[in-house]
């Protein structure tokens, strides 16, 4: 796939510009993105542009983060606290968000999504009330590993680094989670199935491709 240089704010337009000519492909009302990407690539910072520009062209918008459904500490570090194979397969309660976020924006759904559900600094639930999105709303979902669980995005994004940007932008403290990264890489393959490739090596300088 060829990549074109893009600054962020235009990215985050042209995504915008997508989502609005994109139809729910199971007749929902509502419109379900994802931002994918290793914390290093902040893929929060492109939800919230992303949000951004919807907001500003009349759609309603709820931006969610993974990290706030992560599992109990208990269930997190089995294995240890420094496992990647646990944190690849078990930090997030890929079943709450599929019930609390995914499931109310199907056909026939509430709309009433759960921003978040945990809270790794208290490891208690944060108790948040849920949120309406309105019919016509757009969810924009954010955090590593989206690509390998079926979730029913209509329009994803994949941000990525090469092995050698990662390790650079990972904190010393997290990069024992490099091998996660490595094993989605090779069994998901996210820069093929995603609707959007972003490389993010340089975060000033970003490029795109995908989009027609």
């Amino acid at each position: 796939m060829r990549l074109e240089a893009i600054t962020w704010e235009r990215l985050a337009e042209a995504v915008a510009d997508r989502v609005l000519s994109t139809t729910a492909q199971d007749g929902s009302p509502w419109l379900r993105v994802g931002v994918d990407g290793a914390p290093a690539a902040r893929p929060g910072e492109l939800a919230e542009r992303i949000g951004d520009v919807l907001r500003l062209r009349g759609r309603g918008v709820l931006v969610v983060g993974t990290g706030g459904f992560l599992r109990p500490a208990s269930l997190r570090y089995e294995y240890g606290r420094e496992d990647p194979d646990a944190y690849y397969g078990s930090w997030f309660d890929t079943g709450a968000l599929w019930r609390e976020v995914f499931g109310p924006l199907e056909a026939g759904g509430s709309g009433q999504v759960l921003p978040d559900l945990w809270d790794p600094a208290t490891d208690r639930a944060t108790r948040s009330a849920p949120v309406r999105l309105p019919a016509g709303g757009v969810l924009v979902l954010h955090g590593p590993f989206l690509l390998g669980h079926w979730f029913p995005f209509d329009l994803t994004a994949h941000l990525r680094l090469s092995p050698g940007a990662l390790e650079r932008r990972t904190d010393e403290r997290e990069r024992w989670t490099l091998p996660a990264y490595a094993r989605y890489e090779d069994e998901v393959r996210p820069s093929e199935s995603a609707d959007v490739l972003v490389r993010a090596d340089d975060p000033r300088h970003p490029a795109w491709g995908g989009l027609p």
